[in-house]
Protein backbone atom coordinates (compact mmCIF):
# COMPACT_ATOMS: atom_id res chain seq x y z
CA UNK A 1 0.00 0.00 0.00
CA UNK A 2 1.31 3.83 -1.30
CA UNK A 3 1.18 6.29 1.45
CA UNK A 4 -0.32 8.59 -0.97
CA UNK A 5 -2.22 11.74 -0.15
CA UNK A 6 -4.36 12.32 -3.33
CA UNK A 7 -6.04 16.04 -3.64
CA UNK A 8 -8.42 17.37 -6.19
CA UNK A 9 -8.07 19.11 -8.71
CA UNK A 10 -7.01 22.66 -8.03
CA UNK A 11 -6.33 25.39 -10.00
CA UNK A 12 -3.01 26.15 -8.48
CA UNK A 13 -1.38 22.52 -9.11
CA UNK A 14 0.53 23.49 -11.33
CA UNK A 15 2.56 25.88 -9.67
CA UNK A 16 5.42 25.00 -7.62
CA UNK A 17 4.73 23.72 -3.88
CA UNK A 18 6.73 25.63 -1.12
CA UNK A 19 8.70 23.33 1.54
CA UNK A 20 9.04 24.94 5.41
CA UNK A 21 9.46 23.29 8.59
CA UNK A 22 6.56 22.08 10.27
CA UNK A 23 6.10 22.09 14.02
CA UNK A 24 4.80 18.58 15.65
CA UNK A 25 1.10 19.89 15.93
CA UNK A 26 1.19 20.77 12.17
CA UNK A 27 2.81 17.64 11.25
CA UNK A 28 0.64 15.05 13.20
CA UNK A 29 -2.52 16.75 11.84
CA UNK A 30 -1.36 15.97 8.40
CA UNK A 31 -0.34 12.44 9.22
CA UNK A 32 -3.97 12.00 10.56
CA UNK A 33 -5.05 12.76 6.80
CA UNK A 34 -2.60 9.86 5.82
CA UNK A 35 -3.28 6.73 7.35
CA UNK A 36 -0.57 4.83 5.40
CA UNK A 37 2.01 6.45 6.39
CA UNK A 38 5.09 4.65 7.61
CA UNK A 39 6.52 4.57 11.24
CA UNK A 40 9.78 5.87 10.13
CA UNK A 41 7.88 8.67 9.20
CA UNK A 42 6.46 10.01 12.45
CA UNK A 43 7.75 12.37 14.64
CA UNK A 44 8.47 9.72 16.90
CA UNK A 45 11.42 8.20 15.46
CA UNK A 46 13.04 10.82 15.07
CA UNK A 47 13.55 10.74 18.69
CA UNK A 48 14.15 7.40 18.39
CA UNK A 49 17.55 8.08 16.21
CA UNK A 50 18.94 10.75 18.92
CA UNK A 51 22.21 10.08 16.52
CA UNK A 52 20.55 12.20 14.13
CA UNK A 53 19.17 16.01 14.02
CA UNK A 54 16.05 15.93 12.68
CA UNK A 55 13.33 18.18 10.91
CA UNK A 56 10.07 17.51 10.00
CA UNK A 57 9.17 19.67 6.34
CA UNK A 58 5.85 20.13 4.65
CA UNK A 59 4.61 21.50 0.84
CA UNK A 60 2.66 24.20 0.67
CA UNK A 61 0.08 25.56 -2.10
CA UNK A 62 0.70 29.27 -2.60
CA UNK A 63 -2.71 29.65 -0.70
CA UNK A 64 -0.87 27.65 2.32
CA UNK A 65 -2.54 24.02 2.48
CA UNK A 66 0.14 21.04 3.53
CA UNK A 67 -0.16 18.40 0.61
CA UNK A 68 3.15 16.70 1.58
CA UNK A 69 5.46 16.44 4.64
CA UNK A 70 8.33 14.14 5.59
CA UNK A 71 10.60 13.61 7.87
CA UNK A 72 13.99 14.26 7.62
CA UNK A 73 17.42 12.67 9.45
CA UNK A 74 20.34 14.86 9.18
CA UNK A 75 23.95 13.10 10.02
CA UNK A 76 26.53 15.44 10.38
CA UNK A 77 29.75 14.57 7.93
CA UNK A 78 32.72 14.05 10.52
CA UNK A 79 35.17 17.34 10.62
CA UNK A 80 32.42 19.39 8.37
CA UNK A 81 29.31 21.89 8.94
CA UNK A 82 27.52 19.39 6.09
CA UNK A 83 25.01 16.95 6.47
CA UNK A 84 23.70 13.91 4.20
CA UNK A 85 20.17 14.20 4.80
CA UNK A 86 17.67 10.99 4.73
CA UNK A 87 13.97 10.23 4.51
CA UNK A 88 13.22 7.06 5.82
CA UNK A 89 10.29 5.26 3.98
CA UNK A 90 9.41 9.22 2.96
CA UNK A 91 8.47 11.41 2.07
CA UNK A 92 4.54 11.05 2.50
CA UNK A 93 3.92 12.79 -0.77
CA UNK A 94 1.70 12.41 -4.27
CA UNK A 95 3.80 9.66 -6.17
CA UNK A 96 1.17 9.26 -8.60
CA UNK A 97 1.89 12.93 -9.98
CA UNK A 98 3.52 12.93 -12.73
CA UNK A 99 4.93 16.15 -12.61
CA UNK A 100 7.70 15.08 -9.65
CA UNK A 101 9.78 18.29 -9.98
CA UNK A 102 7.36 19.97 -7.85
CA UNK A 103 7.94 17.82 -5.47
CA UNK A 104 11.52 17.29 -5.31
CA UNK A 105 12.96 20.73 -6.54
CA UNK A 106 11.67 22.73 -3.44
CA UNK A 107 12.97 19.90 -0.98
CA UNK A 108 16.46 19.69 -2.41
CA UNK A 109 16.11 23.43 -2.14
CA UNK A 110 15.52 23.30 1.49
CA UNK A 111 17.63 20.47 2.16
CA UNK A 112 20.54 22.33 0.27
CA UNK A 113 20.09 25.37 2.87
CA UNK A 114 20.07 23.59 5.48
CA UNK A 115 23.55 22.39 4.95
CA UNK A 116 23.10 18.95 3.31
CA UNK A 117 25.52 17.77 0.77
CA UNK A 118 23.43 14.63 -0.74
CA UNK A 119 19.88 13.32 0.02
CA UNK A 120 18.16 9.82 0.31
CA UNK A 121 14.32 9.14 0.01
CA UNK A 122 12.72 5.65 -0.12
CA UNK A 123 9.14 6.68 -1.93
CA UNK A 124 6.31 4.63 -0.52
CA UNK A 125 5.00 3.18 -3.77
CA UNK A 126 5.34 -0.85 -4.21
CA UNK A 127 7.45 -2.39 -7.42
CA UNK A 128 6.11 -5.80 -7.68
CA UNK A 129 4.20 -8.41 -5.76
CA UNK A 130 4.52 -11.75 -5.38
CA UNK A 131 1.89 -14.28 -4.15
CA UNK A 132 2.83 -16.96 -1.86
CA UNK A 133 1.81 -19.81 -4.19
CA UNK A 134 3.40 -17.98 -6.98
CA UNK A 135 7.20 -17.54 -4.91
CA UNK A 136 6.67 -21.46 -3.33
CA UNK A 137 6.24 -22.60 -6.70
CA UNK A 138 9.31 -20.88 -8.23
CA UNK A 139 11.86 -21.78 -5.57
CA UNK A 140 14.92 -23.71 -6.76
CA UNK A 141 18.83 -24.05 -6.94
CA UNK A 142 20.24 -20.36 -7.57
CA UNK A 143 16.83 -18.78 -8.19
CA UNK A 144 15.96 -15.25 -6.75
CA UNK A 145 12.23 -13.63 -6.50
CA UNK A 146 13.82 -11.17 -9.59
CA UNK A 147 13.71 -14.48 -12.12
CA UNK A 148 9.70 -15.02 -11.49
CA UNK A 149 7.73 -13.01 -13.69
CA UNK A 150 5.89 -11.22 -10.75
CA UNK A 151 1.94 -11.29 -10.02
CA UNK A 152 1.06 -7.36 -9.50
CA UNK A 153 3.53 -4.64 -11.19
CA UNK A 154 2.24 -1.15 -9.59
CA UNK A 155 2.25 1.31 -12.51
CA UNK A 156 3.18 4.02 -9.79
CA UNK A 157 6.05 2.70 -9.31
CA UNK A 158 7.63 1.87 -12.23
CA UNK A 159 6.60 5.20 -13.35
CA UNK A 160 8.63 6.86 -10.51
CA UNK A 161 11.23 4.71 -10.97
CA UNK A 162 11.56 6.00 -14.62
CA UNK A 163 11.32 9.66 -13.35
CA UNK A 164 13.71 8.88 -10.83
CA UNK A 165 16.34 7.43 -12.85
CA UNK A 166 15.88 10.35 -15.31
CA UNK A 167 16.48 12.67 -12.90
CA UNK A 168 19.99 11.39 -11.92
CA UNK A 169 19.20 9.68 -8.91
CA UNK A 170 20.37 6.54 -8.34
CA UNK A 171 18.51 3.49 -6.93
CA UNK A 172 20.65 2.31 -3.27
CA UNK A 173 22.63 -0.79 -4.04
CA UNK A 174 21.72 -1.23 -7.83
CA UNK A 175 19.43 -4.42 -8.09
CA UNK A 176 20.32 -6.13 -4.97
CA UNK A 177 19.22 -5.45 -1.67
CA UNK A 178 21.67 -2.44 -1.01
CA UNK A 179 19.18 -0.44 1.31
CA UNK A 180 18.98 0.72 5.08
CA UNK A 181 15.41 -0.08 5.02
CA UNK A 182 14.31 -3.83 3.31
CA UNK A 183 13.61 -3.54 0.03
CA UNK A 184 11.85 -7.10 -0.29
CA UNK A 185 8.96 -7.48 2.76
CA UNK A 186 5.96 -9.98 3.18
CA UNK A 187 2.50 -7.90 3.43
CA UNK A 188 -0.67 -10.20 5.10
CA UNK A 189 -3.71 -8.57 3.39
CA UNK A 190 -5.94 -7.77 6.52
CA UNK A 191 -8.94 -5.50 4.82
CA UNK A 192 -12.02 -7.19 3.80
CA UNK A 193 -10.83 -10.65 5.21
CA UNK A 194 -12.60 -11.77 8.24
CA UNK A 195 -10.65 -13.94 11.17
CA UNK A 196 -11.89 -16.99 9.50
CA UNK A 197 -10.33 -16.07 6.17
CA UNK A 198 -7.45 -15.02 7.96
CA UNK A 199 -6.83 -18.55 9.34
CA UNK A 200 -7.93 -20.39 6.01
CA UNK A 201 -5.09 -18.33 4.48
CA UNK A 202 -2.40 -19.86 6.84
CA UNK A 203 -0.78 -23.08 5.37
CA UNK A 204 -1.84 -26.64 6.37
CA UNK A 205 1.61 -26.22 8.31
CA UNK A 206 0.72 -23.28 9.92
CA UNK A 207 -2.34 -24.19 11.07
CA UNK A 208 -0.72 -27.33 12.72
CA UNK A 209 1.55 -25.30 14.11
CA UNK A 210 -0.49 -22.93 15.59
CA UNK A 211 -3.13 -26.06 17.55
CA UNK A 212 0.59 -27.61 18.52
CA UNK A 213 1.00 -24.68 20.37
CA UNK A 214 -2.77 -23.92 21.92
CA UNK A 215 -2.59 -27.57 23.01
CA UNK A 216 0.56 -27.39 24.72
CA UNK A 217 -0.47 -24.51 26.53
CA UNK A 218 1.72 -21.86 25.05
CA UNK A 219 0.42 -18.68 26.21
CA UNK A 220 0.03 -15.39 24.68
CA UNK A 221 0.35 -12.22 26.79
CA UNK A 222 0.94 -8.56 26.01
CA UNK A 223 4.66 -7.60 27.84
CA UNK A 224 5.57 -4.32 29.56
CA UNK A 225 9.29 -2.40 29.40
CA UNK A 226 10.36 -4.22 32.25
CA UNK A 227 10.38 -7.81 29.83
CA UNK A 228 12.41 -5.59 27.74
CA UNK A 229 15.90 -7.54 29.04
CA UNK A 230 14.37 -10.87 28.54
CA UNK A 231 13.45 -9.79 25.01
CA UNK A 232 16.96 -8.75 23.86
CA UNK A 233 18.66 -11.90 25.71
CA UNK A 234 16.55 -13.83 23.14
CA UNK A 235 17.68 -11.33 19.99
CA UNK A 236 21.25 -12.28 21.08
CA UNK A 237 20.71 -15.89 20.85
CA UNK A 238 18.21 -15.56 17.58
CA UNK A 239 21.59 -13.80 16.23
CA UNK A 240 23.80 -16.18 16.87
CA UNK A 241 21.32 -19.09 15.91
CA UNK A 242 20.53 -17.56 12.47
CA UNK A 243 23.37 -15.94 11.67
CA UNK A 244 22.90 -11.92 11.29
CA UNK A 245 23.38 -9.48 13.30
CA UNK A 246 21.03 -5.97 13.90
CA UNK A 247 23.39 -4.25 15.72
CA UNK A 248 21.20 -2.60 18.26
CA UNK A 249 21.81 -2.46 21.94
CA UNK A 250 18.61 -3.15 24.42
CA UNK A 251 19.22 0.94 25.59
CA UNK A 252 17.81 1.32 21.75
CA UNK A 253 15.44 -0.71 21.99
CA UNK A 254 14.09 0.53 25.47
CA UNK A 255 14.17 4.16 24.02
CA UNK A 256 11.87 2.87 21.23
CA UNK A 257 9.51 1.46 22.92
CA UNK A 258 9.70 4.46 25.66
CA UNK A 259 9.48 6.97 22.42
CA UNK A 260 6.87 5.47 20.55
CA UNK A 261 4.31 5.32 23.61
CA UNK A 262 4.57 8.35 24.45
CA UNK A 263 3.82 9.65 21.43
CA UNK A 264 0.44 7.41 21.56
CA UNK A 265 0.32 4.85 24.19
CA UNK A 266 -0.19 1.22 22.19
CA UNK A 267 1.72 2.19 19.13
CA UNK A 268 4.99 -0.38 20.40
CA UNK A 269 3.74 -3.14 22.03
CA UNK A 270 6.14 -6.17 23.22
CA UNK A 271 4.31 -10.28 23.00
CA UNK A 272 5.48 -12.72 24.82
CA UNK A 273 4.86 -16.75 24.20
CA UNK A 274 5.08 -18.07 27.73
CA UNK A 275 5.24 -22.06 28.25
CA UNK A 276 5.67 -23.74 31.53
CA UNK A 277 6.36 -20.10 33.24
CA UNK A 278 9.13 -19.51 30.84
CA UNK A 279 9.32 -16.76 28.26
CA UNK A 280 9.94 -18.93 25.12
CA UNK A 281 9.55 -15.56 22.10
CA UNK A 282 9.28 -12.45 21.83
CA UNK A 283 7.94 -10.05 19.37
CA UNK A 284 7.61 -6.49 19.17
CA UNK A 285 4.55 -4.71 16.98
CA UNK A 286 4.00 -0.84 15.98
CA UNK A 287 0.99 -0.25 14.56
CA UNK A 288 -0.15 3.67 13.26
CA UNK A 289 -3.09 4.70 11.06
CA UNK A 290 -4.01 1.84 8.99
CA UNK A 291 -0.85 -0.03 9.26
CA UNK A 292 0.60 -3.00 11.54
CA UNK A 293 4.10 -4.00 10.95
CA UNK A 294 5.89 -6.67 13.35
CA UNK A 295 9.33 -5.69 13.59
CA UNK A 296 11.68 -8.10 15.50
CA UNK A 297 11.69 -11.34 16.68
CA UNK A 298 12.83 -13.67 19.05
CA UNK A 299 13.17 -17.30 20.66
CA UNK A 300 14.99 -19.53 22.95
CA UNK A 301 16.85 -22.16 21.13
CA UNK A 302 14.95 -24.96 23.50
CA UNK A 303 11.15 -26.03 23.44
CA UNK A 304 10.73 -24.89 19.69
CA UNK A 305 8.94 -28.03 19.14
CA UNK A 306 5.70 -26.03 20.85
CA UNK A 307 5.89 -23.81 18.23
CA UNK A 308 5.60 -20.35 20.22
CA UNK A 309 6.64 -17.88 17.40
CA UNK A 310 3.97 -19.38 15.57
CA UNK A 311 1.74 -18.75 17.96
CA UNK A 312 2.53 -15.42 18.77
CA UNK A 313 2.35 -14.36 15.13
CA UNK A 314 -1.12 -15.95 15.17
CA UNK A 315 -2.41 -13.62 18.46
CA UNK A 316 -0.58 -10.53 16.72
CA UNK A 317 -2.36 -10.88 13.35
CA UNK A 318 -5.70 -11.19 15.14
CA UNK A 319 -4.61 -7.55 17.49
CA UNK A 320 -3.47 -6.22 13.69
CA UNK A 321 -7.09 -7.12 12.51
CA UNK A 322 -8.40 -5.94 15.61
CA UNK A 323 -7.10 -2.47 15.45
CA UNK A 324 -8.56 -2.17 11.81
CA UNK A 325 -5.45 -2.38 9.85
CA UNK A 326 -5.46 -2.79 6.14
CA UNK A 327 -1.88 -5.09 6.58
CA UNK A 328 0.33 -7.15 8.36
CA UNK A 329 3.97 -5.81 7.43
CA UNK A 330 5.80 -8.70 8.47
CA UNK A 331 8.84 -6.53 6.95
CA UNK A 332 12.16 -7.73 5.55
CA UNK A 333 12.68 -11.27 3.71
CA UNK A 334 15.48 -12.20 1.40
CA UNK A 335 15.77 -12.02 -2.32
CA UNK A 336 16.66 -15.49 -2.52
CA UNK A 337 14.56 -18.43 -3.85
CA UNK A 338 17.09 -21.24 -2.93
CA UNK A 339 15.95 -23.00 -0.67
CA UNK A 340 19.88 -24.49 0.10
CA UNK A 341 20.44 -20.53 1.30
CA UNK A 342 20.49 -20.23 4.67
CA UNK A 343 18.33 -16.93 4.80
CA UNK A 344 15.38 -18.93 2.65
CA UNK A 345 14.42 -20.25 5.84
CA UNK A 346 13.26 -16.70 6.99
CA UNK A 347 10.97 -16.63 3.46
CA UNK A 348 9.90 -19.84 3.94
CA UNK A 349 7.87 -19.17 7.51
CA UNK A 350 6.68 -16.07 6.36
CA UNK A 351 5.35 -17.71 2.86
CA UNK A 352 2.84 -19.96 5.16
CA UNK A 353 0.90 -17.23 6.25
CA UNK A 354 -0.38 -16.96 2.76
CA UNK A 355 0.55 -13.37 2.15
CA UNK A 356 2.50 -11.28 -0.69
CA UNK A 357 6.48 -10.87 -1.24
CA UNK A 358 6.45 -7.06 -2.02
CA UNK A 359 9.23 -5.48 -3.53
CA UNK A 360 9.24 -1.80 -2.60
CA UNK A 361 10.57 1.14 -5.00
CA UNK A 362 13.91 1.04 -2.51
CA UNK A 363 15.90 3.91 -1.43
CA UNK A 364 17.35 6.71 -3.81
CA UNK A 365 19.99 8.83 -3.44
CA UNK A 366 21.62 11.63 -5.22
CA UNK A 367 23.98 14.51 -4.36
CA UNK A 368 23.59 18.10 -4.18
CA UNK A 369 25.22 20.02 -7.47
CA UNK A 370 28.69 21.18 -7.43
CA UNK A 371 31.93 19.41 -7.37
CA UNK A 372 32.54 19.72 -3.55
CA UNK A 373 28.94 17.97 -2.83
CA UNK A 374 29.99 15.30 -4.96
CA UNK A 375 33.60 14.43 -3.63
CA UNK A 376 31.99 15.26 -0.23
CA UNK A 377 29.36 12.42 -0.93
CA UNK A 378 31.59 9.97 -2.36
CA UNK A 379 34.08 10.62 0.74
CA UNK A 380 30.52 9.97 2.83
CA UNK A 381 29.83 6.51 0.81
CA UNK A 382 33.60 4.87 1.58
CA UNK A 383 33.45 6.09 5.18
CA UNK A 384 30.22 3.85 5.99
CA UNK A 385 31.86 1.22 3.88
CA UNK A 386 34.21 1.18 6.39
CA UNK A 387 32.00 1.02 9.19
Amino acid sequence: MCALLVTPARQDQDQELQVRALSVPEYQTFLSRTPAASFLQYPSWGRVKDLWRSEMVGWHCPGGEIEGAGLVLYRQFPGTRKYFAYLPEGPVADWSDPRIDRWLNPLMRHLRAAGAFAVRIGPSPAYRRWDAATAKAATGTGRQISDVLATEVDPVGAALADRLRTRGWKRCGGEDDGDAQPRHVFRVPLAGRSLDELWSGLNQEWRRNVRKADKAGVETVLGTSADLPEFYRLLRITEERDGFRLGRSLAYYEQQYRVLNEEQPGRMRLYLAIHRGEILAAHTMISTGSRVWYQTGASADHRREVRPSNALQWRMMRDAHALGADEYDMRGVPSTLDPDERSFGLLRWKLGTGGQVVETLGEWETPMDGVANTALYKAFQAYLARR
